[in-house]
C-alpha cells in the first residue's frame, strides 16, 4: 500500500480516538498559530503604540472577514470537496481542483482589494469609528485590503491541505507565516515608523508565505493526489462544488462583518471611547480562546468527508460525538480561568486598564456559552461534508440576521452596553439547542442511508 493509500486508509478504519489525536493537535496548533496574526496585532499596537490606535485595529479587523470569507468561500468548499473525492477515488476531479482554486482566488479577491481599499473610511463609519480611531483604522484597513490576493490564495491552499487530513503539514506552514509576522510586526510598527499600517502589512506578508510554500507543497509531490497545481483554470463542476460546500463558511465570515458593524455601533452608540475599547478586547480574546475549536474543525473535516465519500455512515457519527467531546475538554480550562480570574485575562490585552465591576461581570456573561460552542462548531463542518451545505448555510443567517442583529439593536437600547454582552449569550445558547436538534435529525438521515446501502450485501448473502 503506498503512503497515499495508506493515510486515507487510516482515516478510514484506524481507531477513531487516534485518528482524532493525530488530525486534531496540529489542527489545533495551526489554527492557534493562525488566530496569533490577530491577537499579535493587538497586543503589538496596544504595547507599542496607544489606546486609540487599539481601538482602531480592532473596529477594523473585523471587516477583514470580508476577505477571509472569500478565503473560507474557496478554501472550505475546496477542501470538503477533495476529502469527498479521496473517499470516493474520484481522480479525475482531484486533479483538475488546485486549478480551480487558483482561478477563483484570482477572480474573487482583485475585485475585493479594490472595492475595501475605496470604501474604508466609510465602512469604519459604519463601525462606529471616529477620530483618531477612525484614522487608525482606516489607515489599517487600507493596508490588509492591499494583500487581499495573499489573504485569499494563502488561506484556500492551505484549507486543500488540511482537506487531505495533512494537519502537520499545515500547522508548519503557518507556523512559518507566523515567524515572519512576529519578525516582521516590531520591526514594522515602532523601528520604520509604520504604525497600525507595520502591522497590516507583516501579516500580508506572512500571508504571502501561505500561499507560497502552499504551491510549492504541491509541485514537489507531497500530496495524496496528483493535480496541476501551476494551472489557472476554473472547471465548471469542480467551481459549482466548491461554491456549494463553502457558502456557509462564506456566509459565517460576511455576516460576522454585518454582526460587528452592528455590535460596534451599539457600542459607540451607548458607551465612550474606553467602551469601544474594552469591547474590542473581549471580542478579541473570545475569538482567540474559540481558535482551538476551529482547529477541531479541521481535523474533523477530512475524518467526516472522506468517510461519507466512502460510504461510511456510522463513522460521521462517531467522529462528529469524539471531536464534539474533546472540544468541551479543550476549551473547559479556558472558560474557568476566563470566569475566574477576568481581570487578568483583560490585563494582557488592556495594561493598565481600570476594569468595573460591571465589565468584568458583563466579560463573564460574554463567555457564557463558550462550553456550547464545540457543538455548533462541528456541525458546521458535519452538514457540509455529509452535502447538507443549506443547514450550515440556514444556522449562520439565522445566527446573525434573525436573532443577532435584533438582539443588538434591542437590548442596549433597554440596558446599555451590557447589553451587547448579554445579547451574544443569549443568542448561541438558543442556536446550541437548535443545533442539537438538527445534528438527531440528520443523524437518523444517514442511519436510513447506511441501512438502504446494506440491503443488497444481506439480499445478496441470502441468495
Amino acid at each position: 500500500m503506498s503512503d497515499r493509500d495508506a493515510h486515507k486508509q487510516f482515516i478510514l478504519d484506524g481507531d477513531l480516538k487516534a485518528v482524532m489525536w493525530q488530525l486534531s493537535w496540529p489542527a489545533v496548533l495551526a489554527m492557534v498559530l493562525y488566530g496569533l496574526n490577530a491577537f499579535l496585532d493587538a497586543v503589538f499596537v496596544g504595547q507599542l503604540m496607544n489606546e486609540s490606535a487599539l481601538a482602531g485595529v480592532g473596529i477594523a479587523y473585523p471587516l477583514s472577514q470580508i476577505t477571509l470569507g472569500l478565503g473560507s468561500l474557496i478554501g472550505t468548499g475546496a477542501g470538503t470537496a477533495l476529502s469527498i473525492y479521496l473517499g470516493a477515488d474520484d481522480r479525475g476531479k482531484l486533479h483538475g481542483l488546485l486549478g480551480s482554486v487558483n482561478g477563483l482566488s484570482l477572480l474573487v479577491s482583485l475585485p475585493c482589494a479594490v472595492l475595501t481599499y475605496w470604501f474604508a473610511e466609510p465602512l469604519l463609519r459604519m463601525m462606529g469609528g471616529s477620530g483618531e480611531i477612525l484614522a487608525y483604522g482606516t489607515a489599517y484597513f487600507q493596508a490588509t485590503a492591499l494583500g487581499s490576493l495573499f489573504w485569499v490564495h494563502g488561506l484556500a491552499v492551505n484549507m486543500t491541505v488540511r482537506g487531505e487530513g495533512k494537519m502537520r503539514t499545515a500547522a508548519w506552514m503557518i507556523s512559518l507565516g507566523l515567524l515572519v509576522d512576529v519578525a516582521l510586526k516590531p520591526l514594522f510598527i515602532h523601528t520604520f515608523g509604520w504604525g497600525v499600517q507595520g502591522a497590516a502589512w507583516a501579516t500580508n506578508a506572512s500571508m504571502f508565505v501561505y500561499s507560497a510554500v502552499g504551491l510549492l507543497y504541491y509541485a514537489r509531490g507531497r500530496a495524496s493526489f496528483d493535480t496541476a497545481w501551476r494551472t489557472i483554470r476554473v472547471d465548471p463542476s469542480i467551481r459549482r462544488q466548491i461554491i456549494s460546500l463553502g457558502t456557509p463558511a462564506m456566509i459565517v465570515s460576511v455576516m460576522n462583518v454585518v454582526q460587528n458593524v452592528v455590535v460596534y455601533g451599539a457600542v459607540s452608540s451607548h458607551g465612550t471611547e474606553h467602551d469601544v475599547a474594552f469591547f474590542a478586547a473581549c471580542n478579541r480574546i473570545f475569538l482567540f480562546m474559540m481558535t482551538p475549536l476551529f482547529g477541531l474543525m479541521r481535523a474533523l473535516q477530512p475524518v467526516e468527508g472522506i468517510s461519507y465519500g466512502a460510504r461510511r455512515y456510522g463513522r460521521v457519527k462517531r467522529a462528529f460525538n469524539h471531536f464534539a467531546l474533546a472540544g468541551l475538554v479543550l476549551v473547559l480550562p479556558f472558560w474557568l480561568s476566563m470566569m475566574l480570574a477576568p481581570g487578568a485575562v483583560l490585563g494582557s490585552m488592556l495594561p493598565g486598564f481600570d476594569f468595573t465591576a460591571q465589565q468584568l461581570l458583563d466579560f463573564r456573561i460574554y463567555v457564557l456559552a463558550l462550553p456550547a460552542m464545540p457543538w455548533i462548531f462541528m456541525a458546521l463542518v458535519f452538514f457540509p461534508s455529509v452535502e447538507r451545505a443549506n443547514l450550515a448555510s440556514g444556522l449562520a443567517l439565522l445566527r446573525q440576521v434573525v436573532l443577532y442583529i435584533p438582539m443588538m439593536w434591542l437590548l442596549p437600547k433597554v440596558v446599555g452596553v451590557s447589553g451587547v454582552f448579554w445579547g451574544n449569550a443569549a443568542v448561541d445558547i438558543a442556536l446550541f439547542v437548535l443545533v442539537f436538534i438538527l445534528v438527531g435529525r440528520e443523524f437518523r438521515r444517514l442511519d436510513g442511508r447506511g441501512a438502504e446501502a446494506s440491503a443488497p450485501v444481506r439480499e445478496a448473502t441470502a441468495g
